[in-house]
């Protein structure tokens, strides 16, 4: 029997009426009624009316990307879908520890909720900017970085041949030309600050003591954490490294090596759009990966996975 791990979308991949073919197949998930009563708005209504610039406040686009991926998990367990491990892409670690029940449903959305905010606030209070690198290695990137004037960092190590610089806005715009002037390929990502970088600092500081109540358990399968790039035991703490991980690198390409190391074969994202199942196939040889967003991508999914 092949292993299966689920990975879990990150932020930028939502898109108007995600999740809306799902719930309409399957009328008993809930997922949108039971996070709307915590998170306060009718995130439903949120998802299938919004402007495309209002569903990407990230005050939004977190729940309803996490939602989103709920949604899709929920498919695959009516489909008798079983998996040994998690792993999401920033955002999508924390649908991930649902999925895993480091947290239960409830306590998910009140982490989600306090973490969209802190961020949204430090976003709109400090101006950065972020681009993906395509075509340098990830040491080479680095290198450039630290040359150079003002702040700028690789925040997102996505594939081998991608890596996320962010900063300070004009910090991140020379790098950005540096590099393509070397001939990589720098493409500017839509997000309203430098993510995962010292600038979220705010966000971090408020982000830890909102959710000091909250109690994180202990994963039913194995979880993987972009923190260390690799498989997560330790579970104490969590306020802290969840306000570090606002901060800290995403360290995606060592995951999926970790997981890859570990006999996995079958890599299915769930949620919006299918960045993560790119990055896979960018990153690893000989692995099924696959995507569920919606009723097509679902039965491909489950053919892969019923071979």
């Amino acid at each position: 029997m092949s292993k299966t791990v689920f990975l879990f979308s990150g932020q930028g991949s939502q898109y108007v009426g995600m999740g809306k073919e799902l719930c309409e197949k399957y009328p008993q998930i809930d997922v949108y009624e039971r996070a709307s009563g915590i998170l306060g708005f009718d995130l439903a209504k949120k998802i299938n009316e919004s402007a495309e610039e209002e569903l990407a406040k990230t005050v939004f686009s977190q729940p309803a990307i996490m939602a989103t991926s709920l949604v899709a998990l929920e498919a695959m367990k009516i489909n008798g879908v079983e998996f040994s491990a998690v792993a999401g892409h920033s955002l999508g670690e924390y649908a991930a520890m649902v999925a895993s029940g480091i947290l239960t449903f409830e306590d998910g959305f009140k982490v989600i909720k306090a973490r969209a905010e802190a961020m949204q606030k430090a976003a709109e209070s400090a101006s950065g900017a972020m681009y993906a690198i395509i075509g340098k290695p990830a040491e080479e990137v680095e290198q450039i970085c630290t040359e150079i004037d003002g702040y700028v960092v690789p925040v997102n190590y996505n594939s081998t041949a991608q890596t996320v610089i962010a900063g300070e806005t004009e910090a991140a715009e020379k790098a950005a030309a540096r590099f393509a002037e070397m001939g990589a390929k720098a493409v500017k990502l839509g997000v309203s600050s430098a993510f995962h970088s010292k600038l979220m600092q705010p966000a971090a500081e408020e982000f830890a003591p909102a959710i000091a109540d909250i109690n994180f358990g202990t994963p039913n399968v194995e979880f993987y954490s972009n923190l260390i790039g690799g498989i997560q035991t330790d579970f104490e703490g969590m306020p802290d490294k969840l306000a570090a991980h606002i901060v800290s690198p995403v360290r995606f390409t060592s995951e999926l090596a970790a997981l890859q190391a570990a006999g996995y074969e079958n890599f299915i994202e769930l949620g919006p759009n299918k960045v993560l199942t790119g990055l896979v196939k960018k990153t690893l040889k000989g692995v099924n990966a696959a995507n569920v967003e919606n009723v097509k991508t679902l039965e491909k999914a489950l053919e892969i996975i019923n071979g």
